[in-house]
């Protein structure tokens, strides 16, 4: 299928009749190759990221110390893997702590000072702590010991059926006829 653009060239009052509507298409067709070319050069004006951090070796131990630290708006990820403003802030806190030759102890301690044991991913086992270690278990164990009861309670009240002679001879007699038509 092919499509063809026709134009009248009546002359009108000294220009051609199709020149108006000519011009408007290749117009819209420049303006549609101007564009492709810019965006195909779009990949020209990109650079390379640069560095977040002038030493390396301080964005590789930032890295590695933010990925013990909880981002406290996310809350299930990491400051090095969120992309909150509040984690972004953090990283530069702790990059900022790093170059001003601080350990990573003192850092870890001033972010707990600042911001409580939940900014850690495996706070330390204290008294405030102890139901985030150990709770877990203790409902595990408490609904073990539920279950348990429950089942000999129900067990209890299940009671198998005691059959009188009259309907133990009448089962025997039930599968001795069963047993005579398979055979």
């Amino acid at each position: 299928m092919s499509l063809t653009l026709s134009f009248s060239l009546k002359k009108v009052g000294g220009a051609h009749k199709g020149d108006g509507m000519r011009n408007t298409f290749l117009g819209a067709m420049r303006f549609a190759f101007l564009l492709a070319f810019l965006l195909a050069l779009n990949p020209v004006w990109a650079k390379e990221a640069a560095p977040v951090a002038a030493d390396p070796e301080i964005e590789k131990r930032m890295t590695t110390l933010s990925e013990d630290l909880r981002c406290l708006v996310c809350q299930n990820e990491t400051i090095a893997a969120s992309r909150a403003d509040f984690a972004n802030d953090l990283r530069r806190e702790i990059r900022e702590q790093m170059q001003a030759k601080k350990s990573d102890k003192e850092i870890v301690d001033f972010l707990v000072a600042r911001y409580g044991d939940f900014v850690l991913y495996r706070p330390p086992v204290k008294s405030t702590t102890l139901l985030l270690w150990f709770g877990p278990f203790i409902l595990l164990l408490g609904g073990a010991i539920a279950l348990l009861v429950y089942l000999r309670q129900r067990r209890k009240q299940i009671q198998e059926p005691q059959l009188s002679d009259q309907e133990l001879k009448h089962a025997e007699d039930l599968l001795k006829e069963r047993k005579g038509n398979n055979a």
